[in-house]
């Protein structure tokens, strides 16, 4: 199998540049100044009909959630537009594609886990633009699959955990929200699931595994303060002090876009079809052996 992945830089784009290595898979990745989701649908089009591969997987996207709110045409052009115009081409040179939404689909009032058929409704502008781009893809491409994920994180990247430990590094405590409740996925996680399912899109009958997913880590969802207590409580050796969380609704901590409240994803197609991810509890301990070489 031979795999384009659009990003180069990013948690996931550089999760998966490891993982495709790793399994002897024949991967390139392209950076923005080899494809740029913000240029014309033309141009990537034409991007994409010179590439020699048997899949694509869209890594990159616009992810300043509240930079969106006044920036949505960027954010529009990258997320919307841009995987369109992938899709399409793709479709055009029957190329599978894996494309990577997000849990802010949702509106965020559920009390159960989101099954892929629930209703959207995003309340942002980053929501609403990456809406846009998965209901591109699966319009324009039968060979495709959208994976609707939530609160990625790894050791190395930008992210709710290193974010967690920069400040943990310097500070005692902490307020973090405790109203916005999910389950967080480990990067590599995420990785292996695209690289699973753009494989399934590659075979003969790939038919009946093209479509929707949710895709996150398994255990139990939690909210952001629970999840920076478990970070704390690993890297604690580490920081060299305790650092005590403080919880907090999140109408004490205002943002410029709105997060929703539950966003919890029903896993069961995915699992179904292509097996279960890790606890993220397991994926939290692999993401702190690569912040700890990073202290060495």
């Amino acid at each position: 199998m031979r795999i384009a992945i659009i990003g180069k830089t990013g948690q996931l784009a550089r999760a998966l540049i490891r993982e495709a290595e790793s399994q002897n898979i024949n991967a390139v990745s392209f950076d923005r100044s080899a494809c740029d989701l913000t240029h014309s649908q033309k141009t990537i089009e034409n991007f994409i009909e010179t590439l020699n591969v048997d899949a694509v997987i869209i890594a990159a996207a616009y992810t300043a959630v509240d930079a969106a709110e006044d920036d949505y045409d960027t954010a529009f052009a990258a997320n919307g537009l841009a995987p369109m115009a992938i899709s399409t081409a793709c479709a055009r040179k029957n190329i599978a594609l894996v494309h990577i939404s997000t849990d802010y689909v949702f509106q965020g009032k559920a009390n159960s886990p989101y099954e892929i058929s629930a209703p959207t409704d995003p309340v942002n502008a980053y929501g609403r633009s990456k809406l846009a781009g998965e209901q591109a893809v699966l319009d324009a491409h039968d060979r495709a699959a959208v994976l609707r994920t939530s609160w990625v994180f790894d050791g190395t990247g930008k992210n709710f955990m290193t974010t967690m430990l920069r400040l943990g590094s310097t500070r005692d405590t902490l307020t973090v929200v405790s109203d916005q409740i999910g389950r967080p996925t480990y990067a590599a996680h995420l990785a292996q699931a695209c690289l699973t399912v753009a494989d399934a899109l590659c075979q003969p009958n790939y038919q009946h595994v093209a479509g929707l997913y949710h895709v996150s880590g398994s255990g139990a969802p939690i909210s952001w303060a629970d999840f920076a207590n478990a970070i704390f409580t690993k890297a604690q050796s580490k920081l060299g002090h305790t650092v005590t969380v403080t919880p907090i609704p999140s109408k004490d901590y205002p943002t410029p876009a709105k997060r929703p409240g539950y966003s919890v994803l029903d896993l069961t197609r995915f699992e179904t079809l292509h097996g279960t991810l890790p606890d993220w509890n397991e994926g939290l301990e692999l993401a702190f052996r690569e912040w700890d070489k990073t202290k060495l």
